[in-house]
């Protein structure tokens, strides 16, 4: 999702934002990628696509970055973009339980521009060693009758063997093991732009910690979570989830079950400010942006116990029961 406004400056009056209101209608969204998958054949997965190739399925994920790119583009620095298009479709696929193997992005531009390829390279060039997947191709388009700007996407190829790929359905019972997020991550940008450009530059220092600036703030790059797979195998996860756009919600693509979360990891300062800034509900904060917690696996509690064991920052965070299909959080109930 890419837009673009003039001077990026939110609304002057001070009714409190909302996803939808912004431009980014969630439900909508995902109805429109419903339908398209309905029109394929051999999509199966709700973060990545899967083939089965015999002994092995090969799974595909692609992806993009979204508004972040306007922070980039308001502030000339894209040195993060591209750490942060590799960690979208990385994340989906170790949310699968398949290992990232390789990538290959596509750059699509106004008019091109040596420097800015330069740090969009080194970004994905730096994704890509965090992620441990090859870079093996690209291809950068000019179509200045198409595009304003930029836009960049990837897709991401990764491999499972059969007894490797997590059921994909939580169980009643299941614990709930989180793992902290590195920030706003690179969705809900929309929601997030317009609050916190209602009386502030991208270039004016971040209250909180005035030794950063608003930009470096939002463009803090998303955490990648490969290293996080090896002990999902390994502990029996029945299933996980990458929280991205629709924000806690994402907990329901587990299963239809009921998630309670007692003890969520803190939201960053940069939550508090977006929130603050666009007088943006708490239940809209949650159903847009992963306040925190960047990932969730659901397993027995003696995995979940040993998980937590063996990973440097998971801890157990609720669990899964019967009941209607919702999620319940900081007293709010997401369905």
């Amino acid at each position: 999702m890419t837009d673009h406004d003039d001077g990026d400056r939110g609304d002057a009056d001070e009714e409190g934002l909302t996803y939808a209101g912004a431009g980014v209608d969630i439900d909508a969204s995902e109805a429109a990628t419903a339908a398209l998958i309905g029109a394929t054949e051999g999509f199966e997965g709700d973060f990545a696509g899967l083939l089965d190739i015999g002994d092995r399925y090969l799974a595909l994920a692609a992806d993009g970055v979204g508004t972040k790119l306007l922070v980039a583009e308001a502030v000339d620095d894209y040195s993060t973009i591209g750490i942060d298009c590799i960690a979208m479709n990385v994340n989906d696929l170790v949310a699968a339980g398949v290992r990232p193997v390789a990538f290959v992005d596509y750059l699509a531009v106004e008019e091109p521009d040596d420097e800015t390829s330069e740090q969009i390279g080194e970004g994905l060039a730096e994704g890509a060693e965090r992620a441990d997947v090859a870079l093996v191709g690209g291809e950068t388009a000019v179509m200045p009758e198409v595009i304003k700007g930029l836009d960049i996407a990837g897709t991401c190829a990764g491999l499972a063997e059969k007894g490797d790929l997590f059921p994909g359905e939580a169980e009643a019972g299941d614990a709930l093991v989180g793992f902290p997020s590195s920030g706003i991550h690179s969705n809900g940008l929309t929601l997030a732009r317009q609050a916190v450009t209602r009386d502030h530059e991208y270039t004016d220092p971040f209250p909180p910690d005035p030794e950063r600036s608003v930009a470096e703030e939002l463009l803090e790059p998303t955490r990648i979570y490969t290293d996080l797979l090896d002990p999902l195998q390994a502990h029996d996860t029945h299933a996980a989830a990458h929280v991205t756009g629709g924000g806690w919600t994402n907990l329901t693509r587990m299963g239809a079950f009921r998630y309670e979360i007692t003890d969520p990891f803190e939201t960053q300062s940069v939550f508090e400010f977006v929130q603050e800034e666009g007088s943006v509900s708490d239940e809209e904060m949650h159903r847009t942006f992963n306040m925190g917690t960047g990932f969730v696996a659901a397993l027995s509690p003696d995995d979940a116990e040993r998980l937590v064991e063996t990973t440097d920052d998971g801890r157990i965070i609720g669990e899964v029961r019967e009941g209607d299909e919702a999620v319940s959080i900081r007293g709010l109930e997401l369905a």
